[in-house]
């Protein structure tokens, strides 16, 4: 884009010394022709520079909601795969799973406690009694997953659904085992969020490595590489990870 604008601006530059030229040394009868055609080469060129920056400051506001929108949704895939941990000790690459999992799924409630009791191997070596302490984990109930991550809400029956961009898109989902350790990952190419904007800023976009974008071809939540339950997004656009 710099590159494209640093033309432009040449050629304008150019343009208008050429009107200079024309002026000078052009007969008087071509002159006002010639005036004329370069001055709408000027007017042409510079709207040209204008729209290519102007074009990219919208393309960056219109990223930035859509990537806020999509970023809520992977929160929720989130939420949902770590309840499903919690719950089960492992992540599900299974959507239709996950939801089955939200509508009934609970979580127990439990309450750790400390208790003395005689510790009868002491006792019987040193004739005495002898005592230890114990933690005794007590049962409390349990409570829906549904009521403690969504509340009334249903909007967990489309989790899998991405909100904007290229119509019918689904967030890819992963899941298994990274040195026996469970992880999973959730993700969307960029190129289907921003599927109806200019490719050359699609593609830049899709190579961006900064602290403050999303590095990367995707937007994503967790990794299948690394032990990380974090999303690729800075904190200007969520104010979670």
């Amino acid at each position: 884009m710099l590159n494209v604008i640093i033309a432009i601006v040449i050629v304008i530059l150019l343009t208008i010394g050429l009107v200079w030229v024309i002026d000078k040394f052009v007969p008087k009868k071509l002159k006002p022709v010639l005036n004329i055609a370069l001055w709408l080469l000027i007017i042409f060129l510079g709207y040209k520079t204008y729209m290519s920056v102007y074009g990219e400051i919208q393309f960056n506001q219109l990223k930035e909601k859509r990537y806020a929108l999509v970023i809520e949704k992977l929160k929720d895939i989130r939420d949902a795969e770590l309840a499903h941990k919690t719950v089960t000790g492992q992540f599900t690459d299974n959507f239709d799973g996950l939801i089955k999992f939200v509508e009934n799924g609970k979580f127990t409630i439990t309450q750790r406690r400390t208790e003395t009791v005689k510790d009868e191997a002491l006792s019987r070596s040193f004739g005495v009694d002898m005592f230890k302490e114990i933690v005794v984990i007590d049962t409390l109930g349990f409570v829906s997953v549904k009521d403690s991550l969504f509340k009334n809400s249903d909007r967990y029956k489309t989790m899998m659904d991405v909100p904007v961009g290229e119509p019918g898109t689904k967030f890819t989902l992963k899941a298994g085992k990274l040195d026996d350790i469970p992880v999973f990952e959730a993700s969307v190419e960029k190129s289907k969020l921003l599927f109806d904007q200019d490719k050359n800023l699609v593609d830049k976009e899709n190579q961006v490595i900064s602290v403050d974008g999303v590095n990367g071809p995707t937007l994503k939540v967790g990794s299948m590489d690394e032990v990380n339950t974090n999303g690729n997004w800075p904190k200007n656009y969520s104010k979670e990870q």
